[in-house]
This record gives structure tokens, C-alpha cells and sequence, in this order.
């Protein structure tokens, strides 16, 4: 994804919000949406009780950290 000016955004948003209220309110939804999907993948790549090599990609493909290194029992 490419980085935005934050003036240009600022200035986008506003015309939205002036024009498209609902519009707005529909994107901000959709971001809580896509918010609480992050979580549960997030949750599940530092759930150890799944495949380390699997969680390990997941999280690289989706430019998040990985898990933390697992302690050995005992």
C-alpha cells in the first residue's frame, strides 16, 4: 500500500464527511469489521496450539509480527 500525504487524506475525509456522511459511516464501519477479522487472525497466530511453521508464514505474508519463541516444558 502506498503511503498518502496526511494533508491529502485530511482533506479527503473532510470532503466526505461534508458530502457523504453516510458514506463515512459506512467506511468506518467496514474498518471496525476489518479490525476485529486483524484480531482473531492475530489471535490465532500466537495460539502455539496450532502449526508453528503455518503461523510463522501467516504472519510474514500478512506484514504482521511473528510469534515469540516457544518455551520449552519442563
Amino acid at each position: 500500500m502506498t503511503d498518502l500525504d496526511p494533508a491529502y487524506v485530511a482533506t479527503l475525509a473532510g470532503q466526505l464527511a461534508t458530502r457523504r456522511p453516510d458514506a463515512l459511516d459506512a467506511a468506518e464501519d467496514d474498518i471496525a469489521v476489518l479490525r476485529g477479522r486483524l484480531a482473531i487472525v492475530v489471535t490465532w497466530i500466537h495460539n502455539p496450539a496450532y502449526d508453528r511453521t503455518a503461523r510463522e508464514a501467516l504472519a510474514h505474508e500478512l506484514h504482521l509480527p511473528t510469534p515469540a519463541p516457544e518455551k520449552p516444558h519442563g
